[in-house]
């Protein structure tokens, strides 16, 4: 019997086995030019990074390809791509001076305790992920979203014109004269083709096609423009060569695992884990909406942290999501988990390989295809919706792009948030009413309208008159909405009031968290509330009769 159920579902399995095949490959053109694409510009990248850094130019190197393979292949948004990123680096920089100082120059100290940093950084984003904190970032508003784009699109744009600044005579000075219309003309010719390729076909990928031409131009008509090489050499590096990351065994002897060592690197930990998974999540939510996808934010955050530990181990700088690259990747077609690990495997070949080649590749083209990812980056909607929008909108928009601009990601989007949630909290302070009527037997009703929260405490108590209320008082909240302690603190003080007065008061239609609240503050309570409520409003779906009964009550 197990030999004929084998035998028959044995179909089955191949058909499902086959479609997940088809699948993984039905992009894999797309992903594998993508990749090469990314690989490419990854390279110049990682070298500034790690210059900014204050480390070997293979330090950012290796990172970009440890971390871009991690992710790739165990990260929670397929199609994105991971490196060495300028945010971590502005951070690192003071680090790694600071470590230096610790010891004698020759020591290098600060490179060792940045790895070690990275190393605590990634169980800081692994924790994370354990705790599932990645779903938070559902709670920025789209306002910051957009500045947030629109803030990271002028930091790449900026960040690509000291390509056009030379080191001469000593001193570094912008490009003049023929060198500067030279390299005008071929980011313009690299634009261009990205621009006019796909309106010829769709199926060559346009930012490798361009990179491609460009060099060819400069190869060929041995044009003196800047370079990937001299790029590298004039940072101070000695060109793109390397071997296979090494596992560095010298962090144990030149960091001492003491209280001291933890005082010192913890808070840089903290800091780029912030910022790592800041800039990582609002990179996977812009390519959520590209593609049309969901992505796992906490498969994210664990991937990340899992990189950047071994990262640490083996000699890489950390690093987090790049915007520029993933979208290099998207608008090229990648769409897989295939596109990162080429980007990550080709960045490794060219290290170990092709270093001869890359270092050929005029620093122009890369420019010139950073300039489209600005282009296509930049929320230019924002411009016809500055009207249309709520004022307090506006000002978190462009507050989050200024932030972005002049601080980092990080403070960027916590401050947009933060200008959110108090515009929201005072929109919603707004909205708190009592509508006041008498019965018969001279009791007075309060019927409370809107959230009672922190924001509304001022308002809400400002509608009784507790001094001149008669005798008997009640207060409604079925239109009401009791949110946090501050809001249960008021009622408490509210009772408290009418009994000194001597005045009788219920309370009706209070949650069910609040009234446990507050029969634990105080077994007063008890005959406070009212239980027992006979309201055609409530229990309608468990009592259809009820509902008919009510309707009839109700003139409408």
């Amino acid at each position: 019997m197990l030999m004929i159920a084998l035998t028959v579902n044995l179909p089955l399995q191949k058909n499902r086995m086959t479609e997940f095949i088809r699948k993984q490959t039905v992009n894999a053109k797309n992903d594998i030019l993508s990749g090469l694409t990314v690989a490419l510009a990854l390279v110049p990248e990682a070298v500034a990074f790690a210059f900014v850094a204050g480390v070997d130019p293979l330090v950012g190197l290796y990172a970009a390809f440890m971390i871009g393979f991690i992710t790739a292949v165990f990260g929670g948004r397929p199609g994105m791509i991971s490196g060495a990123t300028g945010a971590l680096a502005v951070v690192m920089v003071a680090l790694v001076a600071e470590g230096n100082a610790m010891g004698p120059e020759t020591e290098n100290l600060g490179l060792y305790y940045l790895f070690a940093t990275v190393i605590l950084m990634g169980m800081i984003q692994m924790l994370a992920g354990f705790l599932k904190l990645g779903k938070f970032i559902r709670l920025i508003p789209h306002p910051v979203m957009m500045g947030f784009v629109n803030g990271l699109a002028i930091v790449i744009f900026l960040s690509q014109l000291k390509m056009f600044m030379i080191f001469e005579n000593g001193e570094v000075n912008w490009m003049h004269g023929q060198q500067l219309w030279t390299m005008i003309g071929l980011v313009v010719l690299t634009m261009g083709i990205m621009l006019g390729l796909p309106k010829i076909t769709k199926k060559l990928p346009e930012a490798l096609i361009a990179i491609l031409v460009v060099s060819a131009i400069v190869i060929f008509g041995k044009l003196d423009v800047a370079t990937v090489g001299s790029f590298i050499r004039d940072g101070g590096g000695e060109g793109l060569k390397g071997g296979l990351p090494q596992f560095q065994w010298n962090i144990f002897n030149k960091v001492p695992f003491n209280i001291q060592t933890i005082k010192f690197i913890f808070p840089y930990a903290l800091i780029l884990a912030a910022i790592g998974l800041i800039e990582s999540l609002m990179t996977l939510n812009l390519v959520d909406e590209l593609t049309e996808t969901r992505g796992d934010t906490n498969r994210e955050c664990l991937a990340q942290g899992g990189a950047n530990i071994i990262t640490g181990f083996f000699g890489g700088m950390g690093g987090c999501a790049m915007i520029g690259q993933s979208l290099i990747n998207i608008k090229g077609g990648g769409r897989g988990r295939l596109s990162g690990i080429v980007a990550a495997l080709a960045l490794l070949t060219f290290i170990l390989f092709a270093s001869g080649l890359i270092e050929k590749v005029p620093i122009a083209a890369l420019v010139g295809v950073m300039f489209m990812v600005v282009i296509g980056t930049f929320a230019w909607s924002s411009f016809r919706i500055l009207n249309k929008i709520p004022l307090s909108d506006v000002i978190v928009l462009i507050a989050v792009s200024a932030l972005t601009v002049i601080f980092d990601l990080a403070i960027a989007v916590i401050s947009g948030v933060i200008m959110s949630a108090l515009v929201f909290s005072w929109e919603n302070a707004k909205r708190i009413r009592a509508r006041r009527r008498m019965r018969d037997d001279g009791t007075k009703v309060y019927e409370i309208w809107g959230p009672l929260f922190f924001g509304s405490i001022i308002a809400f108590n400002e509608k009784f008159d507790v001094k001149n209320d008669p005798e008997n008082v009640e207060i409604d909240f079925v239109e009401s909405r009791i949110s946090d302690h501050s809001a249960i603190e008021a009622i408490f003080n509210l009772v408290n009031k009418y009994e000194a007065e001597g005045k009788s008061i219920k309370l009706k239609h209070l949650s069910e968290d609040c009234k446990i609240l507050l029969y634990k503050s105080s077994p007063k309570f008890k005959e406070v509330i009212v239980e027992d409520i006979d309201d055609p409003r409530y229990h309608l779906a468990e009592n259809p009769e009820a509902f008919t009964k009510g309707l009839g009550e109700y003139k409408l």
